[in-house]
């Protein structure tokens, strides 16, 4: 007697449909109805803004290259900034109505972690590392609350599940933010969601999906994706602003990022490197331009945010000054 394969046993992609998740990747590329509040389906973020100067330099840049930046993101940590730092650059992206996003460290890998240092283990490196860094993270996280920023770059799946938590609870102001970062990496439909249920509200997807993979993710989730058009050497040094026409058009809301290929990796910034992440600043909102202009050619009709739009509904800081 030979064994048979039950009849009627449902295939992989149909038992993926009854969870309300794609059967597979997308690759008839359709077009998102997604839209940000504005009825816009990009935002323009510029990554790696690490202090004042770095932040006066993007938004110098964005006039002169005429760029509308909605969005910064910051690496090296709250906690490696000063107070006084932190209220110019509330006060500055106030004034100018421009995101703020601080990532909440410390991490693994810029701990005592044997395995974070590992080849491979390097998985762990951007991982809070026990209990006490989960309160040393959400530390980072209250003092930026406390300064008014309203938006934070999260790595750790237990990290952003406090956040959730505290948040829904009226511990965080309930228009705080929770960016995911690209080292927290949501590379499937079934990931976004679980990050999405967990209390994302940005999220950072790996440097090397592609169109049809992003799509499928887009399908699964409500939230704005982030996409680097341009990744830095560190995480795949992708120039694919070539895709920025269909990404805009199966992604939307995403926020397109100018990161930068060949260039050094900074973090952690500070004062002594302050020449070098001020010029990888002005360079960044250039390629965006270079981006813009040739998404101006081949997809017109692509409408984008800009800041100081009422219906934008930002989550610009409120400028704080803490004891």
């Amino acid at each position: 007697m030979t064994a048979s394969t039950p009849v009627g046993m449902p295939r992989p992609a149909e038992l993926l449909t009854t969870l309300g998740l794609p059967a597979g990747d997308l690759r008839e590329l359709p077009d998102s109805p997604g839209r940000f509040p504005d009825g816009a389906q990009y935002r323009v973020e510029i990554p790696s803004v690490e202090g004042p100067e770095c932040l006066a330099a993007v938004l110098a840049a964005a006039q002169t290259f005429d760029v509308p930046v909605t969005r910064v993101s910051q690496g090296t940590g709250v906690g490696l900034l000063t107070g006084a730092e932190l209220h110019e650059m509330a006060a500055m992206a106030a004034s100018a109505e421009v995101e703020v996003s601080l990532f909440a460290r410390p991490c693994a890998g810029w701990d005592a972690s044997a395995m974070a240092r590992s080849s491979a283990g390097l998985v762990l490196a951007p991982a809070a590392r026990g209990q006490d860094q989960v309160a040393a993270v959400l530390d980072e996280i209250l003092r930026a609350a406390e300064y008014g920023f309203r938006s934070v770059l999260i790595a750790d799946l237990g990290v952003l599940s406090v956040f959730g938590r505290l948040r829904s609870a009226g511990h965080l102001p309930p228009d705080m933010q929770a960016k995911v970062s690209v080292m927290l990496p949501a590379a499937n439909p079934e990931s976004a969601q679980v990050l999405e249920d967990l209390g994302a509200d940005s999220l950072n997807l790996p440097t090397d999906l592609t169109l049809a993979q992003i799509a499928a993710i887009r399908a699964a989730v409500d939230i704005p994706l982030d996409v680097y058009v341009e990744a830095p050497d560190n995480i795949g040094g992708f120039v694919r602003h070539y895709e920025l026409p269909t990404l805009v058009q199966v992604a939307a809301p995403v926020h397109i990022k100018f990161g930068l290929r060949n260039a050094p990796d900074v973090y952690p910034a500070g004062t002594h490197l302050q020449a070098t992440t001020v010029a990888l600043c002005h360079e960044r909102v250039r390629r965006a331009r270079l981006g813009l202009d040739l998404l101006a050619r081949h997809r017109p009709a692509a409408r984008g945010s800009t800041p100081r739009d009422d219906g934008a509904k930002l989550r610009v800081p409120v400028p704080t000054s803490p004891a």
